[in-house]
């Protein structure tokens, strides 16, 4: 049986430290080409102006713009700390003229209707204070016809998944934000009941091994 639910913080990672701890841990995942960017594109996400929610330093939205054509990106964080490291990693990258970061909650983006040709968010659903309400903004700022792509950890991971995962997570001083958030992230069957309630129709729900995907179109 599935442990219930634990949430985690929704205020972001902030500190220097732990900043700079999680950059490694992103950076490491970048160098071994296991960021979710392909399946970014597989879904359809690859052209025109995104918003990638949760972007932390940065390295999955700047993959996916190293590796399309005519494409910009707005970064929408939480954390001043991680937009520091996000904008750091941008000049490293030279991406500065098509990438740019902003400090601002997901359930209240500050972004007019129809802004975005795509939205897509990696690792940060399951710090959604209200999933319902941040799936309705995406809807909002999403054109007619633009694709939103939203993966994360799931919390109904076997054990020895979960423990591979853990010991494959570096540096070892994140292991036990990766625990609580494993703790907080939703499963597949809960997914349906955050997307319904909604404005989303045309939606996809999956899972893999190691998490689940939602991708849809409005």
């Amino acid at each position: 049986m599935t442990k219930a639910r634990i949430r985690e913080t929704d205020h972001g990672i902030t500190g220097e430290f732990n900043v700079e701890m999680y950059d490694h841990f992103q950076r490491d995942f970048r160098n071994k080409g296991i960021l979710a960017t392909d399946r970014i594109i597989k879904s359809g996400i690859d052209r025109g102006i995104a918003l990638e929610i949760g972007p932390g330093p940065g390295y999955l939205g700047l993959e996916w713009l190293h590796k399309t054509d005519y494409t910009n990106l707005t970064g929408l964080e939480i954390s001043k700390d991680m937009i520091t490291m996000a904008e750091r990693n941008c000049r490293e990258y030279r991406l500065e003229k098509r990438a740019g970061y902003i400090l601002g909650e997901a359930e209240h983006m500050p972004f007019k209707d129809s802004s975005f040709y795509a939205v897509f968010s990696n690792g940060s659903l399951h710090e959604w204070t209200d999933p319902v309400l941040v799936f309705n903004e995406i809807f909002r700022v999403l054109q007619t016809g633009g694709r939103f792509f939203v993966s994360d950890l799931r919390r109904d991971v076997r054990i020895l998944v979960k423990w591979f995962m853990y010991s494959f997570t570096k540096p070892k001083e994140i292991r036990p934000g990766f625990l609580t958030s494993l703790s907080a992230a939703y499963t597949i069957d809960e997914v349906p009941d955050l997307i319904e309630k909604g404005k989303f129709r045309n939606i996809k729900v999956s899972q893999n091994p190691f998490g689940l995907q939602v991708a849809g179109v409005k």
